[in-house]
Formats: structure tokens, C-alpha cells, sequence
């Protein structure tokens, strides 16, 4: 099973690296960490890691990056003694790591899952244990971290409809590796129900909630001066903002009709449109503009850009880390990926903002945030861009809904609240001994005790 793997994995990364470094390069700065894909990191990170107890936590972009930078917040207190690293996959994931980690926290790439990457990868931040984040499966790291020793933990675990059965119509592969896993946390019952019909041991299993209402609450240091940048653009306080965030291609298009037609009724309305990939911001700005709406791409304005009233009437977000700002001074949300594409994205980050959100028909990766925020009445669910009209328009023309919706929305975040806790309580409880006595654990770093001798049997080798 594991050759097959192996050459299935290493055929399909030969046909598609090209697609894969014109990926990189179309995102900037692709020789950045370029040979940490390939488990090469370098003599200053195998110093910080050298005769320390490392804990390896890896989050795949930047909605993970969100949630595990919340983690870690609540995890370093009380690993004061262990050296943290975090992985990311992508370019944009890296510069919110270190946009929001102290420097202490060592930031790398994630391996490729070739054998040779993983093995080298692994030898050299040799972990006590790795936290994935959300559904991140790998065989070659997974099966290497078992072999290892290495106890592996899946949080904020949930899967799609697809990826469920993705997984299951490979059963065969993936269900030892989800029955190796030291701890899972779900964010509800029909994930853990999944999963437990996926492998995973159901003592390993502890329905925590989502992550995602815990880590949605913004700095206290404000990073982009949003009443400056709309000030700018000659968009005064009262002026209503539809802020379109993460959208995928399609959206923009049907954003842009939508707003035209919006602009009929509501003349001074502003919009502000953040594409889910910053690259596609020329592809999307070109929609936009085909309806001739003034646009200005955020990428190009500096301290000195000045415009007068209505000579800008939309603003797109070409860059990365700033969208959740822009939530603050919006008067009602579209929530991406929902309309044109399939899955959605994270409605908790303007819900937590008090804004109201609408979004479309396919919010497959959070169905149960989606429904939570329908079935309270802090949110809109619609079928199509018509829909998708009305509604923004009943929100924006009754300001009392609006702010209905976004107390309403706020008050379902606040229901939601406390999975971070309990995540770290799942982890914590692993090496305090308290269950999964049958796994093997190399060391005990997490508890200061001495390293307890493992009972299982030997664990396969990769």
C-alpha cells in the first residue's frame, strides 16, 4: 500500500509541478522557502531546535493560520518549556504567521509528502507531538510521525461532504492512519460520527465545537487605519459599505451587476471587494470595471492618494490580512465562495463584528456555522444573484434589521464560544495520563514528567 502510494504521489507531483511553481510564482516571492518544501531547514532552525522539546503545529493557510495563532495563544502559558514551531503551506499563510507571531515562534514550510522530504523534515525538528489543523492528511508524515513515536492530534477536525467521501472511497489507505491519530477535536457530532466511521478510535474523540468563534475577534492592534483609507478615497463616515469578502471567480462579476443596480436605490453606497487570492485581483478588478465602476486597487494607493466624494465608488483588496479590518466599517456582508463557487468561507469573522451577513447556496465547509447563523435570523441564505439583491437590499434599506442581525449574530458567537479551551484540555489531558494509555508516547515533555514506557506494540515503520 505504501510503495503504491509512493508512486501514485511521486507520478502526480511530476505532471503537476509546473502547474504548482506557476502557482508560487503567480503568488510572489516563490524562492522564499522554497527548499523547506523539500525538508531543508536550515542550519539557524536546526540550531533553535537542537536539544530543545519541540511541539510542531501546522496550519495549511490562512483561515488554519487564524485558528492556530488562537491556539497557541492559549497553549504557550502552559508549555512554558517547549519550543513551538508552526508550518504553513502557502506564501500568504507564511505572512500572517509572522505578521502575527513573536519571532521566538519558529515559522516553516510544510513538507511535501515525499518520503525523503518527510523523513528529512521530521529528523530535524524531531517533535514530541504535532497538531494538525482542521482535516490535513497526509500518508507519508503521518505514517512517519507513527513510526517515530510521535503522537499526532487533528483539531478543529470537520469534512465536507466530499472529503468524506474522498476518504472513504479510500478506505483502504487512510483508515490506519486515522486509527493512528492520539486525539481528535470535532466541531460537532455529525463530524465525530465521520470520523469515528472513518477510524478514528471513538475514545480518541471529543466533540469541542468550532475554533473558528473563538479566534474571530480582532487585535487590539488595529494594523490597517480603515476610516483613514475610506477618508482617502472620499468616502465619508456615513456613507453605507457592501464589503464582499473572499470571493472566487464569478463573484466579483455578479457583485458588481448587483451593486450597479443597488447604486439606483442607494446612490452614496460604497463597495470594497477581497478577492479569496490576492493574485487574481487584475482578473478580478477587469469585471468590475467592464460594468464602469470606478475602482481603486488597495495595492496602489500610498499615504499621499487623495480622491474627492464619488470619484471612487469601489475599492479591491489586492492584498492580504486586511479584509477582517474592513468588516469593522461595513453595513452588511458577502460572505465568498458561496455563490458561484462550492464551500464557502468563514462568516464568524463580521458576525463577531456585529455586521449582518448574506451568502449564497453552497456553504458546504461550514454547514452547521451557516445553519447556526440562519436558523437564530443572523444571517441570509439565497439561491441566486436575484436573491442575492433583494436581500442586500432589505438589509441596507431597514437599519433596524441590520442591527437586529447584528446583535443576533454576535449572540450566536457568543453561544459557540470556548472551543480553544477545550482543545487544549483534550491536549494537556493526553500526556497528564488520563486516556489513551495505549499510545505511544516518546517522551512527556508536555507534563515535565520522565518519559513513560510505551505499551503498544511496535509501532509499522515508512
Amino acid at each position: 500500500m505504501k510503495r503504491l502510494y509512493n508512486i501514485l504521489f511521486t507520478l502526480g507531483f511530476v505532471l503537476t509541478a509546473p502547474y504548482y511553481l506557476v502557482r508560487l510564482w503567480r503568488r510572489g516571492n516563490w524562492r522564499e522557502g522554497f527548499r523547506q518544501r523539500f525538508g531543508h531547514y536550515g542550519s539557524k532552525i536546526k540550531q533553535a531546535v537542537s536539544n530543545r522539546q519541540v511541539l510542531w503545529l501546522h496550519a495549511v493557510s490562512v483561515g488554519e493560520v487564524n485558528l492556530c495563532t488562537q491556539l497557541i495563544k492559549a497553549l504557550e502559558p502552559r508549555l512554558p518549556n517547549l519550543k513551538l514551531v508552526v508550518s504553513t503551506t502557502t506564501t500568504t499563510g507564511m505572512a500572517e504567521l509572522r505578521k502575527k507571531l513573536p519571532s521566538h515562534i519558529l515559522k516553516v514550510y510544510y513538507p511535501i509528502d515525499c518520503r525523503p522530504y518527510v523523513r528529512r523534515a521530521l529528523r530535524t525538528l524531531h517533535p514530541e507531538a504535532i497538531i494538525l489543523v482542521e482535516a490535513e492528511i497526509w500518508p507519508n508524515f503521518i505514517w512517519r510521525a507513527q513510526a517515530l513515536r510521535i503522537p499526532v492530534f487533528l483539531v478543529n477536525a470537520r469534512l465536507s461532504e466530499r472529503s468524506y467521501r474522498g476518504y472513504k472511497r479510500l478506505g483502504f489507505l487512510f483508515r490506519p492512519l486515522f486509527a493512528s491519530l492520539a486525539g481528535v477535536g470535532c466541531q460537532n457530532e455529525h463530524d465525530a460520527a465521520r470520523l469515528r466511521e472513518l477510524g478514528v478510535r471513538p475514545d480518541r474523540i471529543h466533540v469541542v465545537g468550532s475554533m473558528k468563534f473563538d479566534a474571530a475577534e480582532l487585535e487590539e492592534r488595529r494594523l490597517v487605519d480603515v476610516p483613514r483609507v475610506l477618508a482617502q478615497l472620499g468616502v465619508a463616515p456615513d456613507v453605507p459599505v457592501l464589503v464582499g469578502g473572499s470571493t472566487h471567480p464569478g463573484e466579483e462579476a455578479v457583485l458588481a451587476d448587483v451593486f450597479v443596480r443597488l447604486r439606483k436605490r442607494f446612490p452614496n453606497l460604497f463597495m470594497v471587494v477581497a478577492p479569496r487570492h490576492f493574485e487574481r485581483g487584475r482578473e478580478a478588478g477587469r469585471d468590475i470595471e467592464a460594468r464602469h465602476i470606478k475602482l481603486v486597487y488597495r495595492s496602489q494607493m500610498t499615504v499621499h492618494t487623495q480622491y474627492g466624494p464619488g470619484q471612487v465608488e469601489c475599492l479591491l483588496l489586492n492584498t492580504t490580512g486586511e479584509l477582517r479590518y474592513f468588516y469593522e466599517y461595513a453595513s452588511v456582508v458577502f460572505i465568498g465562495k458561496s455563490l458561484t463557487a462550492q464551500g464557502g468561507q468563514n462568516p464568524i469573522e463580521p458576525a463577531i463584528l456585529g455586521k449582518p451577513v448574506v451568502f449564497g447556496p453552497h456553504m458546504q465547509n461550514f454547514e452547521q456555522i451557516a445553519r447556526a447563523f440562519v436558523e437564530k435570523g443572523a444571517a441570509i441564505q439565497v439561491k441566486d444573484p436575484a436573491e442575492l439583491e433583494a436581500a442586500l437590499a432589505d438589509v441596507l434599506g431597514n437599519p433596524d434589521r441590520a442591527a437586529q442581525m447584528g446583535q443576533l449574530a454576535k449572540q450566536v458567537v457568543r453561544e459557540h464560544s470556548g472551543a480553544i479551551e477545550r482543545t487544549v484540555e483534550m491536549i494537556l489531558a493526553f500526556w497528564d495520563g488520563q486516556q489513551f494509555q495505549d499510545q505511544p508516547v516518546r517522551s512527556s515533555a508536555l507534563s515535565g514528567q520522565p518519559a513513560a514506557t510505551a505499551a503498544a506494540a511496535p509501532a509499522p515503520t515508512s
